[in-house]
């Protein structure tokens, strides 16, 4: 009896024993998870607020082609740049290759936005912002290199002009229009201090561009045709590095914003941003790389076709250039801001439209103006009177309109 009960002591000691062990494994459990979830939220604030544990799931080259080539309709009209070059190739009639290469293009344009912002899921909100504007631009830039090598300056800059005309009055419109008839709101949101602010550098920027118009249409330079031109390629020089301020103000500002509202146990992404990037970070970059060279040579035969077409459409180069070839070249930015409108995000929409307005009239244009220095030729800010006068009116237009709806509208931020 003696040895029987010393074992049952034993063995409801042990199980004392183990149920503490239990429930102390519990507790840690408890903390263990505790302290997953918030180092889990840590590590999603410091990525930006995309899950990208989530990843692709090493879907491999057959699975990029698929999210790449055939995720989208518009993918159709891309056999469109082949046809293109074989008639170019067999014919000559530059009548049927500038709109073939324009159809090829536009799908080109879209799927370079979508390699982009799959590309963003790895570097952050802010960098993933900035590369969004600049590979939006990519596909006017391209053309104007090329057109800056075949020597038509006039194109370069009508298209350029085109370029910032086109996201401050097309896209920027169909997004409001869009918004509004979508979300059935009377009101929608938006940053009043991001909008003022990209309001006021973009004016700043085409301010820029008017001392070698009215310095031309004055006849007050000493010598004739070189002063402005010396003039434009200064002002170009001194743009690119304000814009080189800029984007350093915005990287080190964002940074400080983020650690500030990790500080205060503030989100910074929202339930949309939980989504994992389609394709792997090489590959989006590899993509990038291709698309960007397709576009390229798409690009060539488009510029020396514009007038060929010119004459067999009876279209005047100058609404080809400020008209057609800003909104192939806007094609992914215009979808991008009508979407993202639809959905009640205007903060993002007019990110797009004026962001890339911005980064065109600052970045864009004294860009040409440098490259076209390097290859000798004279490009400058001279934009002539119409349409330095149209470019100041629209921008104007923009700021006016965002400061009344800044004072009208309580509901703005």
């Amino acid at each position: 009896m003696v040895s029987i009960d010393s074992q049952m002591d034993r063995i409801n000691g042990n199980g004392q024993k183990s149920a503490i062990q239990a429930s102390t494994f519990s507790d840690g459990a408890d903390e263990f998870d505790d302290d997953t979830l918030i180092a889990s939220e840590a590590l999603s604030r410091r990525t930006g607020g995309f899950e990208r544990n989530a990843g692709p799931g090493n879907l491999g080259m057959f699975g990029s082609l698929k999210f790449v080539l055939l995720k989208s309709k518009l993918n159709l009209l891309i056999p469109s740049g082949f046809v293109a070059i074989v008639v170019k190739d067999m014919t000559g009639n530059n009548g049927w290759v500038f709109p073939l290469t324009l159809l090829g293009i536009i799908p080109l344009a879209e799927r370079l936005g979508f390699a982009t912002e799959q590309l963003a899921f790895f570097t952050g909100p802010t960098v993933g912002g900035l590369l969004n504007a600049t590979f939006g631009n990519a596909t006017e830039l391209i053309i104007s290199i090329h057109a800056l090598r075949s020597g038509k300056l006039r194109v370069v800059q009508q298209s350029l002009l085109g370029s910032i005309l086109s996201n401050l009055l097309l896209v920027l419109g169909c997004a409001f229009f869009s918004g509004g008839v979508t979300c059935g709101k009377t009101e929608q949101k938006f940053s009043k201090s991001e909008a003022v602010v990209s309001s006021g550098l973009l004016l700043m920027a085409v301010l820029g561009l008017l001392p070698p118009t009215v310095l031309h249409y004055t006849h007050s330079e000493v010598h004739s045709g070189k002063s402005g031109l010396a003039l434009s390629r200064f002002s170009s020089c001194v743009m690119l590095v304000a814009y080189a301020c800029y984007i350093y103000f915005e990287l080190t500002t964002s940074r400080r914003r983020e650690e500030s509202n990790q500080g205060r146990g503030e989100n910074v992404g929202d339930a949309d941003n939980n989504e994992a990037p389609d394709i792997s970070k090489w590959e989006a970059i590899a993509w990038l790389a291709i698309l960007t060279i397709w576009i390229s040579v798409l690009s060539d035969y488009l510029v020396n076709a514009i007038d060929g077409a010119s004459q067999a459409w009876n279209i005047p180069v100058a609404f080809i250039s400020v008209i057609l070839l800003p909104i192939v070249g806007n094609a992914a930015e215009h979808a991008s801001a009508v979407m993202f409108a639809m959905k009640d995000k205007l903060d993002l929409s007019l990110g797009v439209a004026i962001g890339s307005s911005t980064q065109m009239s600052m970045f864009g244009i004294p860009f040409c103006v440098v490259i076209g220095w390097m290859m000798g030729q004279p490009m400058d800010l001279n934009f002539h009177l119409f349409e330095t006068a149209s470019l100041l009116m629209t921008v104007l237009v923009v700021a006016f309109l965002l400061q009344v709806l800044k004072l009208y509208t309580g509901s703005i931020l």
